[in-house]
């Protein structure tokens, strides 16, 4: 019994259960020392690993999952406390196993794009550069803000657009922008923003299939004029 009364903090710090979990991520930690993580604290006469083990020799998870408060208070050492804990995790458990992932904006037109973007850029004072990455079906899997210039500047380096590409592991990526002026045409530098991406796209593998610029009402597709 004495075992039992060793405090987590004596033991070594690689064998916490919260240091391992740290370390090594939670897959790599048992159902007691996972629950213990829960409990936090065990009592002066055991500490919690061993109420833990006590607790999934009584229950298994199972089990566990689906008693009352007022039963899991009737386990010695949990007072309401650590059964509201686990209760409360158990149900976590529960409602993410009803959540349904929402589905992602599917691109299949400039339209699209504008549609997406518009309702956040028309009120906007100064130019944004706005990055879509999409995956192989061309849904979108992330939205970024890439950089925000001046009314009439918007210097974007490859780099920073290819960055979040490589990280979000995207196939494609759109790129779009808005005109704070109303008039969507591209100007002379906005074209060589254009050209640079598609070159560097190219050289990386990952397709820039447009960039759209948005106006008042009103959008520009280089892809549809034919600078892509």
């Amino acid at each position: 019994m004495q075992e039992d009364k060793i405090r987590i903090l004596d033991m070594q710090k690689e064998d916490r259960p919260r240091e391992r979990l740290v370390k090594k991520g939670p897959a790599s930690l048992s159902d007691s020392e996972l629950l213990a993580i829960i409990l936090r604290t065990g009592s002066r006469k055991e500490n919690v690993l061993n109420l833990s083990h006590r607790i999934l020799n009584q229950y298994n998870l199972k089990q566990l999952s689906r008693i009352n408060l007022t039963q899991l208070m009737k386990v010695h050492g949990i007072k309401e406390g650590k059964a509201a804990q686990i209760s409360a995790c158990f149900e976590i458990a529960r409602r993410l196993e009803s959540c349904t992932e929402e589905a992602k904006p599917k691109i299949n037109s400039p339209e699209d794009v504008y549609r997406l973007i518009y309702p956040r850029l028309r009120e906007e004072k100064k130019e944004m550069f706005i990055e879509l990455c999409l995956d192989t079906k061309n849904q979108v899997i992330k939205e970024e803000t890439i950089s925000i210039g001046s009314l009439n500047a918007n210097v974007v380096h490859p780099r920073e657009v290819f960055k979040m590409a490589l990280a979000e592991s995207a196939a494609h990526i759109i790129v779009a922008h808005n005109h704070p002026s109303g008039d969507p045409a591209p100007s002379r530098e906005d074209i060589e923003i254009t050209k640079k991406l598609v070159e560097t796209g190219s050289i990386m593998g990952i397709t820039v299939l447009d960039h759209i610029i948005i106006g008042d009402g009103r959008h520009f597709s280089m892809k549809e004029a034919g600078h892509i």
